[in-house]
């Protein structure tokens, strides 16, 4: 018997979804995203493995997208029947034991007692699969990171172990950034000083790091290129940690007044997201993109936690004038970043 963490992730999520209502667009290079006319301004929210094969992935503006794709089905992004059928995966997810931490619609982890980890692995996607017609991959690893790291290397569809034994082995001549947590900028930065590969981030010593990346952040770095990880899996409810509407606009706002008036619609959007959620609001990010796709955010901290709409639109509307506006706007958004327990 042993102990072990799977991290279970649905393949194509959104577009599976999709597939399930569409079984005729099987095979077909698909998007979704917007409002599915790729002639209108917005972003594909999902994307089918065959249309990925066309450079096409999440965030791709509609409009590139039906470029490099030509061939593709564009549906609407429906965001409602996305989240039930994550409550029924997560709840097929549940009733296989062990402990199990949901971290995003389409992602969770599970700690179990196993004699035969790959066995157990192949339980939960024949499970999920028979409870709801959708395909996961299962990484199985000694710790959450490795778990993580395994399942993307299982997708589509399989299964793959990652723990201490053939870390080296898989991982030493990646680069950086295949590590989870080490963003572009972030390995940039390591490439700079000659880090290049998982491997010479592990050979470097901790102290060495610490000086550009912080007492903290530098040693963990070096840590997270041995694998290490000692995050627990945890059955705590999933909780969001913001709640936030944007909107991409079919032509660019010029004028500030339309602005306000968009900042004041997304924030009593976000206000009865709270109340929904039954959470406060701590602080409140406004993101602008103009139209050159430059994109900004500004927050303003609340004086109170609240989900009140008069106060959380104030701060939005504090939040906005912080910003030039010295250039067409083609998108505005409103975050309430939550108050945590």
């Amino acid at each position: 018997m042993e102990r072990v963490v799977l991290h279970i992730d649905l393949d194509q999520f959104i577009v599976a979804v999709e597939l399930l209502r569409h079984p005729e667009l099987v095979g077909k290079p698909v998007l979704v995203g917007g409002s599915g006319d790729p002639t209108q301004r917005g972003v594909v929210a999902g994307a089918s493995y065959e249309a990925r094969a066309h450079g096409v992935k999440s965030g791709t503006p509609l409009r590139t997208a039906a470029a490099r794709c030509p061939e593709a089905v564009f549906l609407p992004a429906d965001r409602e029947t996305y989240l039930a059928a994550s409550a029924d995966v997560m709840g097929a997810l549940g009733e296989l034991g062990g402990i199990l931490e949901v971290v995003g619609w389409d992602e969770a982890f599970m700690l179990v007692d196993t004699e035969d980890a790959v066995e157990t692995a192949r339980l939960v996607q024949r499970h999920v699969r028979e409870r709801t017609g959708l395909n996961c991959s299962v990484g199985i690893g000694d710790n959450k990171l490795r778990a993580k790291l395994a399942s993307a290397r299982g997708k589509p569809a399989g299964v793959f172990r990652l723990d201490v034994t053939n870390w080296v082995e898989v991982m030493a001549d990646q680069p950086t950034d295949a590590l989870q947590g080490v963003g572009t900028k972030t390995a940039k930065k390591l490439a700079a000083r000659g880090i290049a590969t998982v491997a010479d981030l592990a050979r470097t010593p901790m102290a060495d790091l610490a000086g550009e990346f912080g007492p903290n952040i530098g040693p963990w770095l070096v840590a997270l290129a041995h694998g290490y990880d000692s995050s627990p899996v945890s059955d705590e409810p999933f909780r969001a940690r913001s709640h936030g509407r944007e909107v991409t606009f079919q032509r660019d706002l010029r004028e500030v007044e339309p602005m306000r008036a968009e900042i004041t619609r997304l924030a009593r959007q976000v206000c009865a997201d709270l109340a929904a959620d039954d959470t406060l609001a701590r602080r409140v990010v406004v993101k602008v993109r103009d139209s050159r796709f430059a994109t900004h955010t500004h927050g303003v901290t609340l004086a109170a936690p609240t989900r009140d709409v008069e106060p959380v639109e104030a701060a939005a509307q504090q939040a906005l004038d912080k910003f030039p506006l010295d250039r067409p706007v083609r998108l505005l958004g409103v975050r309430a970043e939550l108050v945590r327990e």
